[in-house]
């Protein structure tokens, strides 16, 4: 099975590097959840996995195809997406439209919208017309419809309830039982825990832990000291 791989990335801003020498592999129907402080480089990271800065050094492979110097818009016809920081949904269109953008086939935006009965019964409406919430799940909604491979998720939970982000939890499992990779960013360290099989803690700028999402779950010392970059 296809997966991405990353190895030794270093991430530089400004005058230094804010993430150093960071290896991480994506599997096919696999949750991992990257959690850490604030500043730690989280975002960082992902927008040097996605393209949309450059890596100082390293390497990112899907499979065996070396994608570290490829623009964006090819990591995404690899089927690498990003949901980044914020909603970006276009207001002026409807929702239906929104996914319509992403979606090759009209079942699969019944599929989509299947996911979302809340979408399905505001298909019309203008994105920019939605609450918070309704908009984060549009951007979403938006990224299943494509159908992506690999899925990298940063902070989806920004400006929203926890009541609103664990409704959304469930269907970021379904999509990895589906079989795509998502590497999940969250400020709610233990509901993004609880859903994933994996975990990586970034504490600054280096990986302070690595490997099963339950036992920092299970054991909070182990997640207190990874955060202080001790483990």
């Amino acid at each position: 099975m296809t997966a991405l791989r990353v190895s030794g990335l270093t991430v530089s801003r400004g005058a230094g590097a804010v993430i150093r020498d960071v290896s991480v592999e994506l599997a096919p129907g696999r949750i991992t959840a990257l959690v850490g402080p604030n500043g730690a480089g989280k975002t960082s990271l992902l927008e040097a996995m996605s393209g949309v800065i450059p890596a100082a050094h390293g390497s990112v492979h899907i499979g065996q195809t070396e994608i570290t110097k490829h623009s964006r818009v090819a990591r995404s016809r690899l089927g690498l997406a990003h949901i980044e920081q914020g909603r970006a949904v276009f207001g002026g269109l409807t929702v239906l439209e929104n996914l319509r953008l992403t979606a090759r086939t009209r079942t699969r935006v019944d599929e989509v919208l299947e996911l979302f009965p809340e979408l399905d019964k505001r298909r019309d409406s203008a994105a920019a017309l939605l609450s918070g919430g309704e908009q984060q799940m549009v951007v979403l909604a938006r990224a299943f419809a494509a159908r992506p491979a690999f899925l990298l998720i940063d902070e989806m939970s920004l400006g929203l309830a926890p009541v609103v982000f664990t409704r959304l939890l469930p269907v970021i499992t379904r999509f990895a039982e589906e079989g795509a990779a998502i590497l999940l960013v969250e400020q709610f360290t233990h509901l993004a825990l609880g859903v994933a099989q994996d975990a990586m803690v970034v504490s600054s700028g280096r990986v302070t832990y690595t490997g099963s999402a339950r036992t920092l779950l299970d054991f909070p010392d182990t997640l207190h000291s990874a955060y202080l970059g001790e483990a």
